[in-house]
């Protein structure tokens, strides 16, 4: 039978739609989810090596991938029109357990930042990477944009209480991640540029007093990026070994599992925030670059839902999420190749952990629900 005929049927044609339509009616995009599945699987891979073949590790980090999979799902079917009424409360429950960690939370490597909670232990300020954009989307999308003055005041108090309240843990890079994700809203709802540019002034001008306001442990980080040599077996160690595990790597790299500097425990942090380094010992740039070459497709597919998004609620709310996301890529791979100061961002579905993974695939829960309620007018 001719082929052309064949497209013709009407049988096949309905087939063909309700293969095309499965992922779509449990609200699922199968480009990024599949996407996600591959960087889940690179991750574990990498991960294995990092931690020395340590296998429990490894399935530990594979069991918290799929509580983040059913959350990403669950999320997912939440229409985006019940995302902008719940946003206050979301937010409201972020603010107050950031709150609360301050008091009761646990301590690790100097730091407070982990809630303990029926045996399990979690990172509020993880939460608010989704709560804030998801607050500031809600409230701007029923004000006139771009933002006046009134507004603009009222989004950067929503942002600044929080971010201080990370900060105070102290956590720099989770700070950062926070605020890039409340700025870009703004940015996207229409901010002027003659307001942006005063506002950078600001902070230049503000510099000074701000070096002088963080810990001597930051202080330090920002010195050792400008001269780590300055320290080699200091304060300069971890981004030295750093780039000399990426350099070791050549083109094709040494080997899964042959990687000198993370086996003999040169590298620090190999399993968390050093882990790319240990991927371009082992893989080179070929791998490096294949990983980067995921990262890009992720963040292009989620700027087709952004772009596509029916409301302004949704297109702040998607673009704030797929631009956070290349903000934690971008300053992870920066920090371990000597670009940026070390703050203390892990690698997206890479680095070892169960918290930032679970906000990171709700917020691609989001992203589908967006894609996928596209029908619903939830302008």
């Amino acid at each position: 039978m001719p082929r052309d005929f064949q497209w013709k049927l009407p049988g096949a044609h309905l087939h063909l739609k309700k293969k095309e339509n499965l992922l779509t009616r449990i609200h699922l995009d199968g480009m990024l989810l599949l996407a996600l599945l591959v960087l889940m699987g690179a991750g574990l891979l990498v991960l294995y090596s990092a931690t020395g073949s340590n296998l429990q590790a490894t399935i530990s980090q594979a069991y918290r991938f799929a509580l983040a999979l059913v959350v990403m799902v669950a999320v997912a079917q939440v229409p985006p029109r019940y995302m902008r009424r719940w946003a206050p409360a979301v937010y409201l429950l972020s603010l107050l357990a950031l709150v609360v960690v301050l008091f009761i939370g646990t301590d690790a490597k100097g730091a407070q930042r982990w809630l303990v909670m029926g045996g399990f232990r979690f990172q509020p300020s993880e939460l608010m990477k989704l709560a804030l954009p998801l607050m500031l989307a809600a409230y701007l999308s029923q004000r006139q944009l771009p933002p006046g003055f009134k507004h603009l005041g009222l989004s950067l108090i929503l942002m600044i209480i929080p971010v201080l309240l990370i900060a105070r843990q102290p956590d720099l890079g989770t700070s950062v991640l926070v605020a890039s994700a409340g700025l870009i809203v703004l940015f996207m709802a229409g901010l002027s540029w003659k307001i942006i540019f005063s506002f950078l002034t600001l902070v230049l001008a503000a510099l000074p007093a701000l070096w002088w306001m963080l810990h001597d442990y930051q202080r330090n980080r920002v010195l050792t990026f400008l001269h780590p040599e300055s320290d080699p077996l200091g304060t300069g160690w971890n981004i030295i070994q750093s780039k000399t595990a990426i350099g070791s790597g050549g083109l094709e790299g040494k080997g899964w599992l042959q990687g000198t500097q993370s086996r003999l425990e040169f590298l620090p942090e190999r399993h968390t925030d050093f882990i790319i380094a240990v991927l371009a010992e082992e893989t080179g740039l070929i791998g490096v670059s294949l990983l980067l070459a995921l990262y890009l497709f992720i963040i292009w597919r989620g700027m087709q839902i952004a772009a596509s998004a029916v409301g302004t609620f949704s297109r702040l709310l998607a673009s704030a999420i797929i631009f956070t996301f290349f903000v934690y890529v971008f300053v992870n791979i920066g920090m371990v190749s000597g670009l940026l100061p070390v703050v203390g961002v892990p690698l997206p579905l890479v680095s070892f952990g169960g918290t930032s993974s679970l906000t990171l695939m709700a917020g691609f829960g989001v992203l589908m629900s967006i894609h996928t309620h596209k029908s619903l007018l939830n302008k």
